[in-house]
């Protein structure tokens, strides 16, 4: 008696895999990605004042101190409290002293509290500190 060996490949499943359901997934989340990240605010708004200075060119990303036209501080658009702030800038400038530090802060926001966020950078041993503005605008 002869055994039949092509019967028993016939029934092995099958290894190969089917990727058309996983390209269908991929581009539906592509599609949702493109359409929602322009609606995704980065950073914080803020209104800058308008300055005659040329643009400073760094080769280390800088920390950014901002403060919002509500009066909120915000250290690289992450909300901090002014006693954060400081203990955040301390740890920070311990680790890099070279670490460079910009504010920047809403045209219409009180003066004061401008000067409360300069103070605890200052409180922070930071002693280099840039002020972020807009170009003025050719008239």
């Amino acid at each position: 008696m002869a055994a039949d060996v092509s019967q028993g490949r016939d029934k092995l499943p099958l290894s190969n895999i089917n990727v058309t359901p996983f390209v269908d997934v991929m581009l539906v989340l592509l599609v949702i990605f493109m359409v929602t990240a322009p609606i995704i605010q980065q950073g914080v708004e803020v209104n800058l004042p308008q300055a005659k200075a040329s643009p400073v060119a760094d080769e280390v990303e800088p920390l950014i101190v901002t403060v919002s036209q509500e009066g909120r501080v915000y250290l690289n658009d992450n909300e901090v409290t002014p006693a954060e702030l400081r203990q955040k800038l301390q740890a920070i400038r311990n680790l890099d002293a070279q670490k460079p530090v910009y504010l920047r802060a809403d045209r219409d926001v009180r003066y004061g509290a401008v000067i409360a966020a300069i103070g605890e950078i200052k409180g922070a041993g930071i002693e280099k500190l840039g002020m972020m503005a807009l170009p003025l605008a050719d008239q």
